[in-house]
């Protein structure tokens, strides 16, 4: 099968194509035929190495971490779905590889592909929309009436944090440029700050939640706007020791981890605010949730821009230069 891989970590460099097995098959995974994917951040910070510490994959390597598309063969003890099945996924963080023809995961990890979308459209859709439950249903238990702020609303995540946020009944601000205006306000967003003409940290108080996914100065910042008892939940770091427990990584790994995050642990501690960090973990069952959200019209994909499977490389430059809004999709078939 054709394949987008690396075979070294090298900051900035293109995705080279290649002809590759197709994955091997275990006895609860399923093989999928992929129509579609989507390009993450994530993506590119694996490519660089940022993440090679925490996620020590085998090298040669085929990056990729959504996928929408079409069963073709199941593993022996695979229950919930069979040849000819549409599903969409994000595989586990140790199986990525959705920049190819073909993908085997977990069954656990896969769920039915929403009916009311397009290959393209599902696709846009796993590893942001199960970042967003996983930060504002399980990790802050969002409450209607609460008040949250999401930080880039016009962003992957973003743009599905701030739909599913309304959904649940909150109160929504969110952060975004002056060209994004318009496009957060039609998500739901409630009180919109054009970081170009105004601080954030100014402006609101008294709230309940932060996500971050941008840097240092905007984390900290955010700390103004909760009110104690807040939580602040940062999708772009410091990992946290708890992060580090969880994965079971090494004492040094964890002593690392814990340095890293001293500082904003300490800071929001002083103010009786929760620090946490998140990495999206893949579910099936969380999306089979989300798609039914989806069909009922309360989320909807945002996509800028579809790029054909052998332009690839410009669709990872595109996600880079920090101008998309919501997702860039790869069509694969």
């Amino acid at each position: 099968m054709k394949a987008f891989l690396i075979d070294r970590y090298a900051k900035g460099a293109a995705l080279h194509l290649g002809e590759v097995p197709e994955p091997a098959l275990r006895e609860n995974d399923v093989l999928i035929q992929i129509h579609a994917t989507s390009v993450n951040p994530l993506d590119g910070k694996i490519r660089d190495g940022e993440f090679k510490l925490i996620l020590p994959y085998r090298l040669p390597l085929i990056l990729g971490n959504d996928a929408a598309g079409v069963v073709v063969r199941v593993g022996s003890k695979v229950r919930r779905f069979k040849p000819g099945d549409e599903v969409y996924a994000r595989p586990a963080k140790d199986r990525i590889g959705t920049f190819a023809e073909f993908i085997a995961m977990n069954e656990a990890d896969v769920a039915a592909k929403p009916k009311t979308l397009t290959m393209e459209e599902a696709a846009s859709m796993p590893l942001v929309a199960l970042t967003a439950w996983q930060a504002l249903v399980e990790r802050a238990k969002l409450k209607k009436g609460q008040k949250v702020l999401i930080h880039a609303g016009s962003g992957g995540v973003g743009a599905i944090a701030i739909q599913l946020a309304k959904h649940i009944g909150a109160t929504v601000a969110t952060t975004t440029s002056t060209a994004n205006v318009d496009l957060v306000r039609s998500l739901g967003a409630d009180v919109v700050v054009d970081y170009k003409k105004d601080d954030f940290e100014n402006l609101l108080q008294g709230y309940d939640v932060v996500l971050n996914s941008l840097g240092k100065d905007t984390l900290e910042k955010s700390l103004r706007v909760l009110k104690p008892g807040g939580k602040l939940i940062s999708i772009s770091g410091p990992p946290d020791p708890e992060f580090a427990r969880e994965n079971g990584f090494g004492w040094l790994l964890r002593q690392v981890m814990r340095g890293l995050s001293f500082g904003i642990r300490r800071k929001s501690k002083r103010q009786g605010i929760s620090y946490s960090f998140l990495f999206m973990t893949a579910s099936g069952r969380q999306l089979e949730q989300i798609a039914t959200l989806i069909e009922a019209g309360a989320i909807r994909p945002v996509i800028d821009r579809v790029f054909p499977f052998e332009k690839t490389n410009e669709a990872l430059a595109y996600v880079e230069t920090g101008r998309a809004k919501g997702k860039v999709v790869i069509a694969v078939k």
